[in-house]
């Protein structure tokens, strides 16, 4: 029980003062529901944005969320407690509104929203919370903007669920739920006529004021350091831009300017945490097929004329956010020297500090573990935790202490010591202090040497202690065991590459999640030692 205050402390304590008064304020607050009265659309402009989501509605009652089916067959699903929150959640979102074939069910959708209005009531249950609010809003928004006459009923019904959102703005816990607001009162307030569509807009306007400025670092990075997340934030600031320009709404063409600025930024930030795949990175809480694609990504930025230059050497490095990538003509390596994210906002945070992903030619071949559920559950924790990402344990225990489903306690920081580039080659340097929490105050230091066709990996720590290397290998990768620290991997592609290790190896069974609901089995290669240093060799050999 100490334990838990005390990790519950060292969770607390970093916070932002506002995220505690709004938890106190909110438990006390309630959301009052606006009058009936008559709204208006604006009629001037209608949305015109790429539709990308996956069919997620179908006949029948049919959904299909996060890989798993369901039916609405009664008013109770809506809050079914034997859901997982996040498909609830994805449940009120109505994407499908914003699918690729949305045009092909517009009856199916209409019922759809019909039901939704009838069967939740303002202000009860999981579709009145502020997040599912916000994506909600914005894809009722764009679907209803498209059509010549909407009825009253709709108009009043996205009228009240804006004036909700702006009852229970999601200060107490910041970052992408406060944007996801923010971006969804200006939707709403740059489509609905009157005062009360007013008061949405300059709200919103400025929640972003605020929060982009806040949430994209110097490199382009959104802040939270989660690649998956850093597309959504980016896809709504594309958005946001596409907006200003379609409504040519004069408070949103005054920020412009400066959203199409941060935009190149981060569009170049993405640029360098993809794999030659197309696919991001799994740092953090990632996974495919929740957000837009990259290649999408930037297909709509080329179509709103955002011009950017992603110059790709064979070393970049992000100092802002802390990554960097090494691509030359035999793999591609990304290194992760960040911290968990903001200290007031570690949520989507993994204790993977000082691990890395190997590419070689297309393929993936060293993968950390990815994300496929939220919630609290083992599993959840477990995916979070250090073993499954490549980098070192100390002692058993996570360089981060990830807990529950969204917390950190005391967390690692790390230290970029060296990233130099000569010749091709390579050499990056870096440090954390996560494991001085314990007994030894251990100080892990990781060197890459990355060389044409050979990457170097020296982890040091500073006191003795027992540790193991964890390191996770992309399921389509053949391992075969040459000795006890020799061994030969098969790509594909008819490269191989080989490992060797300065101590003795045994090779897990593990699973890699690439995608929400998804979870696929892999090799993982642990490498113990005890001594205080590790080298470990990884040589490419192209067909």
């Amino acid at each position: 029980m100490l334990n838990y205050f005390f990790k519950l402390y060292n969770t607390i304590k970093p916070l932002k003062f506002e995220q505690l008064w709004f938890r106190l304020y909110y438990r006390i607050k309630k959301t009052e529901v606006i009058p009936t009265k008559t709204f208006l659309s604006n009629y001037v402009w209608g949305w015109n944005g790429p539709s990308l989501y996956e069919q997620s509605i179908f006949e029948y009652g049919r959904v299909n969320f996060l890989s798993l089916d369901g039916v609405v067959n009664s008013s109770e699903i809506w809050n079914d407690t034997g859901q997982e929150k996040l498909w609830l959640y994805n449940l009120h979102y109505f994407d499908d509104l914003s699918s690729v074939t949305y045009q092909e069910r517009e009856s199916i959708h209409y019922s759809f929203i019909n039901r939704w209005i009838e069967e939740n009531p303002p202000c009860f249950g999981n579709g009145w919370e502020p997040y599912p609010l916000s994506l909600r809003l914005v894809n009722w928004v764009k679907w209803f903007s498209k059509k010549k006459g909407v009825e009253q009923r709709y108009l009043n019904s996205i009228a009240q669920q804006a004036s909700a959102l702006s009852q229970q703005l999601e200060y107490h816990i910041l970052g992408n739920h406060l944007f996801a607001n923010g971006k969804a009162l200006t939707f709403a307030g740059a489509y609905l006529l009157g005062e009360e569509s007013e008061g949405f807009l300059n709200l919103g306007l400025k929640i972003l004021d605020r929060e982009i400025d806040e949430q994209f670092l110097a490199d382009g990075a959104h802040f939270e350091l989660s690649p998956m997340y850093h597309e959504i934030l980016l896809l709504d600031l594309l958005e946001l831009i596409d907006l200003a320009k379609t409504s040519q709404n004069v408070n949103l063409l005054d920020r412009l300017n400066n959203w199409e600025l941060v935009a190149k930024k981060a569009l170049c930030w993405l640029k360098t945490m993809i794999h030659p795949d197309g696919e991001i990175s799994f740092f953090n809480d990632a996974a495919i097929g929740i957000a837009a694609s990259p290649a999408e990504i930037f297909s709509y930025a080329s179509k709103l004329g955002i011009d950017y230059q992603v110059p790709l050497n064979i070393l970049t490095t992000n100092h802002g956010s802390g990554y960097s990538r090494v691509q030359n003509d035999t793999y591609t390596l990304l290194f992760d020297h960040a911290n968990v994210g903001p200290d007031y906002l570690p949520g989507h945070a993994h204790a993977d500090t000082l691990s890395f992903e190997m590419s070689v030619s297309t393929q993936r071949v060293f993968v950390n573990s990815g994300t496929s559920l939220y919630g609290i559950s083992k599993e959840r924790l477990r995916q979070r935790e250090t073993p499954a990402h490549n980098t070192v344990v100390v002692d058993g225990q996570s360089s981060s202490e990830v807990w529950s489903g969204f917390r950190v306690a005391r967390r690692a920081y790390s230290c970029l010591i060296k990233a130099e580039e000569s010749s091709g080659n390579v050499v990056l340097s870096a440090c954390h202090d996560g494991y001085k929490r314990l007994k030894q105050k251990v100080t892990h230091t990781r060197t890459i040497s990355a060389l044409t066709d050979t990457c170097i990996i020296i982890d040091d720590l500073s006191a003795k202690a027992a540790a193991e290397f964890n390191l996770h290998v992309h399921p389509d990768v053949d391992l075969k065991q040459v000795n006890q620290t020799c061994l030969e991997l098969s790509l594909a592609c008819k490269s191989k590459v080989i490992l060797v290790s300065s101590h003795a190896y045994f090779i897990e069974d593990s699973t890699w999640h690439p995608e929400f609901g998804t979870t696929i089995p892999n090799k993982k290669i642990v490498i113990p030692f005890n001594n205080g240093q590790l080298i470990t060799e990884i040589k490419i050999q192209k067909e």
